[in-house]
């Protein structure tokens, strides 16, 4: 399963999702959301989104957005009841090509994403935004590492699922309570703006925080580590970026430089990864 990259030679990604009741979706997100759930294993569902995203980029058509006609809904099973996470493959696809059009050069992102092909994924995109006005985005992506802000919302303890295949580890799932995972966030950015307000974990935290008050207060939150898991799993990772904080507001900078030099003896490698070739 390894070299540098994931399953099937993908890049190491990580996902940070929170799982809804149906009653917080709209009617037209509920249908949706009742289509693309599966009675398929999670691991199968992965790897054909997976495989369908590199169908489309693939494609000899040059479009390589999700024309909508397939998604994928993930599910939870808590106390009884079931939550969802919806995959909303057009609307975040969206979102990457607006950060491809402002970070890549000109004449690159054009090559790869042509305006015909946006101008057709916009129309998609505006569909959507109709139905509910501002939609909510139940996923956040990370490519070759997961941001020091995801695991705030995480302590040791939490529920925690491995996943192994072969003598490797495929991901690892961590869940916490919506309330849980807000509360754990609130107390960081507390004390960040107090004992550090220069630091980017910050504001990282306060764009998190912002986008998991837009959720339902029965939502779970998970962090899927991917592929990254089979590199740094047994992870101590939330147990490090907590202890950071709370040295941090007590004024114990040695204390959180130790935590910092964890983070990064363990995370600093698998962003390189990036640039290898």
């Amino acid at each position: 399963m390894s070299t540098r990259h994931g399953r099937a030679g993908r890049p190491l990604a990580s996902q940070l999702r929170v799982y809804e009741p149906l009653s917080a979706f709209t009617a037209e997100e509920r249908e949706r959301v009742k289509r693309g759930t599966s009675a398929q294993g999670r691991q199968i569902l992965d790897d054909a989104e997976a495989e369908d995203a590199l169908r489309r980029i693939i494609r000899s058509s040059a479009d390589p957005f999700p024309d909508g006609r397939a998604e994928f809904t993930r599910s939870l099973s808590v106390e009884g009841h079931t939550l969802y996470c919806p995959s909303q493959l057009v609307l975040r696809a969206g979102l990457a090509a607006e950060s491809v059009l402002t970070t890549a050069p000109a004449p690159l992102a054009a090559v790869l994403l042509p305006e015909s092909a946006r101008a057709k994924h916009q129309e998609r995109v505006d569909r959507l935004a109709e139905e509910s006005g501002t939609p909510r985005i139940n996923t956040r992506e990370s490519l070759w590492g997961i941001p020091f802000s995801w695991f705030v919302l995480f302590h040791e303890g939490d529920p925690t699922e491995v996943v192994e295949e072969d003598d490797h580890i495929v991901t690892v799932r961590m869940t916490a309570s919506w309330a849980k995972a807000i509360s754990r966030a609130r107390f960081a950015v507390a004390n960040l703006a107090l004992a550090a307000p220069e630091m980017n974990l910050l504001d990282e935290l306060t764009t998190l925080t912002e986008w998991l008050e837009e959720f339902h207060p029965d939502a779970m939150v998970e962090l899927d580590y991917g592929g990254v898991a089979d590199r740094v799993f047994p992870d101590d990772s939330p147990s490090d970026v907590l202890l950071g904080v709370e040295c941090l507001a007590e004024g114990d900078m040695t204390g959180a430089a130790a935590a910092y030099r964890r983070l990064a003896s363990r995370w600093i490698p698998i962003r390189q990864l990036a640039r290898a070739s």
